[in-house]
């Protein structure tokens, strides 16, 4: 059984970075497509991140040109570096793991992580 755990939310500045770690247990990473995705309340989950299992990346938008995802299996670790961040981006993010093709849904994700809040405030 693949177990998830997301770390290195918190409370940021307007502008400021973070980079958010997902580390998986129990079974390696290698070989699935791992995504990013993140929600606030009231709001659905959101599709933030993906990347294929030959390392292909995906965005959502308004996402790309501030939010690096990247992946090392040999740790089996997937990373988000987010930057410029803005109150918007103030969501719990939450890491996903599917055996297959990478997908933009949740609903086609397999495991998930806890997640890991990120709020964004002056």
């Amino acid at each position: 059984q693949l177990q998830l755990a997301e770390a290195g939310g918190g409370l940021v500045q307007p502008g400021d970075s973070l980079k958010l770690s997902c580390a998986a247990s129990g079974r390696t990473f290698r070989g699935y497509s791992i995504a990013w995705f993140r929600q606030s309340p009231g709001k659905e989950r959101d599709f933030v991140s993906g990347i294929s299992f030959s390392g292909n990346t995906f965005y959502g938008d308004f996402m790309k040109d501030r939010f690096t995802i990247s992946r090392d299996d040999a740790k089996n670790m997937v990373y988000l570096q987010m930057n410029s961040l803005n109150p918007e981006d103030t969501a719990v993010y939450y890491c996903a793991v599917r055996d297959g093709v990478w997908a933009r849904s949740a609903s086609q994700y397999d495991y998930w992580g806890r997640g890991t809040q990120v709020t964004v405030s002056s």
